[in-house]
Formats: structure tokens, C-alpha cells, sequence
């Protein structure tokens, strides 16, 4: 099978999404299937990538970690024809996830979307940034998934949640993979040795983006709270971003800041290493879809302490693998890191952690996916219009335009007229387009 992925965020960006297309990506090549993937021109970028094909892209959006790509239609197309893909899969509802939907009604191909994020809880990345900015970020989403043939959620919890909103009910629950034969060989006395943390020392940790919409206040609040009752115990925090200053502060308040190390952004066996270093893990962000690092974290044998939220959830059962807490306490949250990191426990904790992370195994997931490319393939026909004349060809990238330009414009007719809910609206979906499936009655 030829698969024509679009992502906004790759390589070099550290991240859940960028981890998740490339895994997917080794995944599918191992199986024996071609894989292209589209993504924006970053800086940093490696110097020769095979299946991979670059647009212009505006670096560093209004500040932020994020680039707006900026696709040229003839060359991208002219890539595309040449690959002759079977399916289109798109990780975003926007920028290249609209050439991803262009892309798919043009050549008549199936559309999977994977909703990998929460989009409103990252307006205040753009200016603006209000309540009818977050309204908007979910609407968006959700009417994408109406242009797609299948969609997929990381979650069970994001599934009801899209389900609650109104989208395309052909649903397919399909997590982002971990390397768990990857992730269990670690050295635990690197980053140990390296950040002088002592040997006999209990070691909190957390891996990702230090970025607002990770709860990071919370967060640093909770652990320091921790340090302050367990004297031997030290935090080491893996990521960089705009919150890790406001991180140091705290811990400068709780009078630990000699226990709180930062590494910045850490990859491959460098990570690995660092979650081997830690004893319990710590999160407690409500804006994930998944939350891959407790995925990870988990293959390495770690129990999680963390906050119940979508994408949480149904890797954290409380009391088995770690403590998942229904409020955002901090000395409860405390008291849980201390539960989970006492000698008594942990063992059972990793043994149960590891037991949960083996069902996130890539391999296992990339298969997940082949399915859901399969259902959408046996339900349509592949079809493409790649062979068409020049006349054709023209006329199905305008009718591909007119598709999109007629959804947005009724999405934002809508939202400008305030009647967008998180429910059904009484007029959605639009209901003449052969590429939206009526919602069944209830």
C-alpha cells in the first residue's frame, strides 16, 4: 500500500505528534508498505530525508514552537502523482491537513484524520486568543472530520468526546505506538551520574513540552510540595519551553530548587535513559489526546501519578499502575508520588505498568491503522484521477477548492452568527455532499 501522510510538525520538532508520524511511518516501511510524508521546511532539518517532501514554511509562529507551512500546489502535486498513492492520512484539520483533504477529493483516494489534538487549549498561540477563538479550534476539528472517510481518536475518551461534538461517527480507536523493546533497555545511572544526583536519591520525574497548556503551575507546585516532604528525593524535568522559567521559580519559593534539574529537550537513547533514571513520573496536563509520554514512561517500568483527563485516563488505573487523582490537589497529588515511590509498592506498580504499556506496542498500533486504511479502502474503491487528462485533472483539483471553500464558509457563516454548540446544530452537516455521511438518528 502507498500511504500520503500531511503533518504540520516533524522532524526536528520534539513533540507527541512529530513522534507519532514517524513511528507510524517506520512502522508501515518495516511492513513492507511506501510511505511519503509532506511537512513544513524547519530549520535543523535532516539534510537528506528519504520519503519525505518539504514545503515553505513560516518558522516559529507568533513565538511559538509551531511553523505555518505554506505549500506550492504544482510541485507538491507533481510529488504526489509520482508516488501514486492508494490513501491520504492527515494529522491536522489544517494548513496541510486542508491540502490533505484537496489532495484526496482531487485524486478521488480515501481520507483518514487522526485527532491527535485538543486545538482549543492552544489559542492563546494565536492572536486574539478568546472564547470564540476556542469555539472556533473545536469546530474546526469536528467539521474536518465530516471532508474524512474514516477518523481515528488515540483514546476511548476522545472518541465519546468527538462523538459528544457531533463528528463523523466512523470512529476508530488507534493509540500512537511505543518501541517497548527500545524503551525497556536503559541506563539508569547516566543522567544520575551526569546531573550528580545521588545514587540512594528517589527521583520524580517528567518528560515534555514546557508549555502552557501542559499545567505546568499545577505541576511544579505539586512536586516541589513533594520534595519538601521527602528531603532525599530530587525532580528532573526533561523538555524546554517558555514555562520552564516560571518551573524554576516555584521550586526557588519551595526552597528546592538544589533538587530540581532541567535537561532541556532529550531524544533517542539520551531519553530513554532519563526515564530509566527516574523512579515515579509525574503529569498533569488535561490537553492531551493520549498522552504518549505515560506511555513511554510505562515501558520503562514507571508507575505515573497524574490528573484524570481525556487521553489519561485509560492508561492510568489508579491503584494498579499509579494513582490517577479526580482533582487538581497538590498535597494530594504529593502524597500520591510519595505512595508510588515507596520501595513497598513500586514493584507491583512496575510490574502493572509494564503489563499496560505492551498493548501501546508500535508494531501492534501501526497494524491497528492498516485496518482502519483497509475499511476505508473496501468501502469506497480506491479511485484515482492521477492517470486523467489535463482537462480532468483541473477540474477535479477546482471541484476539490469549491469542497473546501463550501465548508469553511459555512462553518465561520455559523460561528460569526453564534449558533456553533457542542452538539448537532440543527443544520449540520450540510447534507449535498456525497462526502457527508447523515448522523444516524437517535
Amino acid at each position: 500500500m502507498n500511504v500520503l501522510m500531511f503533518t504540520n510538525t516533524y522532524l526536528p520538532i520534539v513533540g507527541g505528534v512529530s513522534e507519532s508520524v514517524q513511528r507510524l511511518k517506520c512502522q508501515l516501511q518495516r511492513a513492507g508498505h511506501r510511505v511519503l510524508v509532506v511537512a513544513p521546511r524547519l530549520e535543523g532539518q535532516p539534510e537528506h530525508e528519504a520519503d519525505v517532501v518539504r514545503v515553505v514554511a513560516l518558522q516559529q509562529f507568533n513565538g511559538s514552537d509551531f511553523s505555518l507551512p505554506v505549500p506550492m500546489p504544482g510541485q507538491l502535486y507533481d510529488a504526489i502523482e509520482a508516488f501514486e498513492p492508494d490513501i491520504v492520512h492527515s494529522h491536522h484539520p489544517f494548513l496541510l491537513g486542508d491540502t490533505a483533504a484537496r489532495a484526496a477529493e482531487t485524486y478521488g483516494l480515501p481520507l483518514i484524520f487522526t485527532h491527535h489534538t485538543l486545538y482549543e487549549h492552544y489559542t492563546h498561540y494565536v492572536p486574539g486568543d478568546s472564547s470564540r477563538m476556542q469555539r472556533f479550534a473545536v469546530a474546526l476539528a469536528t467539521q474536518y472530520t465530516w471532508l474524512c472517510d474514516e477518523v481515528i481518536a488515540p483514546s476511548e475518551s476522545i472518541r465519546d468526546l468527538l462523538v459528544s461534538r457531533a463528528a463523523n461517527p466512523d470512529i476508530n480507536v488507534v493509540p500512537s505506538g511505543v518501541d517497548m523493546q527500545r524503551f525497556r533497555q536503559g541506563d539508569p545511572e547516566h543522567w544520575r551520574r551526569t546531573l550528580q544526583i545521588p545514587a540512594e536519591a528517589t527521583v520524580f520525574g517528567h518528560v515534555g513540552r514546557l508549555a502552557r497548556e501542559k499545567n505546568l503551575e499545577f505541576l511544579a507546585a505539586a512536586v516541589c510540595g513533594a520534595l519538601l516532604s521527602h528531603p532525599r528525593a530530587w525532580w528532573l524535568v526533561v523538555g524546554e519551553g517558555d514555562a520552564r522559567s516560571a518551573m524554576a521559580e516555584t521550586a526557588e519559593r519551595f526552597a528546592v530548587s538544589d533538587r530540581v534539574v532541567f535537561t532541556g529537550r532529550l531524544q533517542g537513547q539520551a531519553l530513554i535513559d532519563a526515564y530509566h533514571a527516574m523512579d515515579v513520573f509525574a503529569f498533569a496536563s488535561h490537553s492531551e489526546t493520549q498522552g504518549m509520554v505515560i506511555a513511554e514512561a510505562m515501558a520503562t517500568g514507571l508507575p505515573v501519578v497524574a490528573l484524570d483527563a481525556a487521553g489519561v485516563r485509560e492508561v492510568v488505573d489508579d491503584g494498579r499502575n499509579g494513582r490517577l487523582l479526580s482533582q487538581a490537589n497538590s498535597d494530594a497529588f504529593a502524597a500520591a508520588l510519595g505512595e508510588c515511590a515507596d520501595p513497598d509498592r513500586r514493584a507491583a506498580f512496575k510490574r502493572e505498568a509494564l503489563i499496560t504499556a505492551a498493548s501501546y506496542d508500535e508494531a501492534r498500533c501501526a497494524q491497528r491503522c492498516l485496518r482502519v486504511y483497509r475499511l476505508a479502502i473496501a468501502r469506497g474503491g480506491p479511485f484515482t484521477h492521477a492517470d486523467d487528462g489535463g482537462w480532468e485533472r483541473v477540474r477535479s483539483r477546482l471541484g476539490a477548492e469549491w469542497h473546501m471553500l463550501r465548508h469553511r464558509g459555512r462553518l465561520l457563516r455559523h460561528l460569526v452568527q453564534g449558533e456553533w454548540r457542542e452538539e448537532r446544530p440543527s443544520w449540520w452537516p450540510g447534507g449535498d455532499s456525497e462526502r457527508e455521511p447523515k448522523l444516524p438518528t437517535k
